[in-house]
């Protein structure tokens, strides 16, 4: 129960939001619950995720909020719910919020087309040097058309590799097969049925150094974490194709960014387009002094429409929990 500001209980769940939302996502959740909104829009930091887990019946974090074992297992959490906005939840140490008796959940659904649109995006700008292009333009330093100038290369016909085949990937392969034809192959842990395979002309590569070495683009769409921490390093990359292109809207913490920045200023793979990275918001210095890497700033999901569903899709798994059903996105 939360306290109205007389002290008396206001018969609502209280709810801290760690970061600004939409408001027709804030307006839903003020319908039935104490909504608190973090006015700063930045991370509350430990000690903030520490009195918001005290003082407060949900928590509603994203990616930028670290919950790890020390802050879910301290006496006296009044929290009993984390409502995660993002389908990512690596930053939730799961394990810690079962034996703590506390149910988190995710958005898993909401943010697939924006990010395969956004996959799509770094692939197009990485394969046809849009951005070397842009920033030549701003600088002043176009001097007119040539027939040999910012040469790319299409994806026309091209084979997309994934690692990782979940929706995010399938919708990504979707899109590049109807709209560029492109062919299709996955390495995965788990392998696809034949139905999901025949309808994406998808083909399975039991090892990642066979999807590597036949790949034109490597897209990266798996989840983080310690198995798959630095998954392309220099040993992978090396076994891609000199003319591949590497794209990961995934997690920043699967690519060795060192070894990325080696492998393209020494043109041991054409380029690279980059969503995500190791230690948000630091960008490594030796990535930004290159040409031929694309830099966005983590706008995987960053559609108005993306956005929106995924705090609805939260606010359906906080209606759930507080009347008492299973929420539709339990993860823990």
């Amino acid at each position: 129960m939360s306290q109205r500001p007389n002290g008396r209980p206001s018969g609502r769940p209280s709810v801290l939001v760690t970061r600004r939302l939409p408001a027709s996502v804030l307006e839903r959740l003020r319908e039935s619950y104490e909504v608190t909104v973090n006015p700063d829009d930045r991370s509350l930091g430990r000690e903030g995720l520490l009195a918001a887990l005290r003082s407060f019946d949900a928590l509603s974090p994203t990616i930028t909020d670290k919950l790890d074992a020390g802050l879910l297992l301290t006496p006296g959490i009044r929290t009993r719910i984390i409502a995660n906005f993002g389908a990512g939840y690596e930053h939730i140490d799961v394990a810690a919020a079962k034996s703590a008796n506390l149910v988190v959940t995710n958005t898993p659904d909401a943010l697939t087309d924006a990010t395969a649109e956004l996959t799509l995006l770094l692939i197009l700008m990485a394969s046809r040097r849009a951005g070397e292009g842009e920033r030549i333009v701003r600088a002043g330093k176009w001097t007119g058309w040539a027939p040999t100038q910012l040469l790319g290369t299409g994806v026309t016909g091209k084979t997309l590799g994934l690692i990782g085949f979940g929706r995010i990937a399938r919708e990504t392969a979707r899109r590049a097969r109807a709209a560029f034809g492109m062919r299709i192959g996955y390495f995965s842990r788990s392998r696809a049925s034949a139905d999901e395979e025949a309808a994406l002309n998808a083909e399975y590569h039991s090892s990642l150094a066979g999807l590597l070495a036949a790949a034109d683009i490597i897209s990266l769409h798996c989840p983080g974490g310690e198995d798959t921490r630095h998954l392309i390093n220099a040993q992978t990359l090396a076994r891609m194709k000199p003319a591949a292109i590497l794209i990961n809207t995934a997690r920043g913490s699967v690519v060795d960014e060192e070894a990325l920045a080696n492998a393209l200023s020494q043109r041991q793979i054409a380029a690279a387009g980059l969503d995500v990275y190791e230690r948000e918001p630091a960008v490594s210095p030796a990535l930004t002094e290159l040409d031929n890497v694309v830099l966005l700033p983590h706008l995987g999901s960053a559609t108005l429409e993306a956005r929106t569903a995924m705090g609805m899709q939260m606010a359906d798994n906080l209606d759930a929990f507080f009347g008492g059903r299973t929420p539709p996105n339990r993860v823990a």
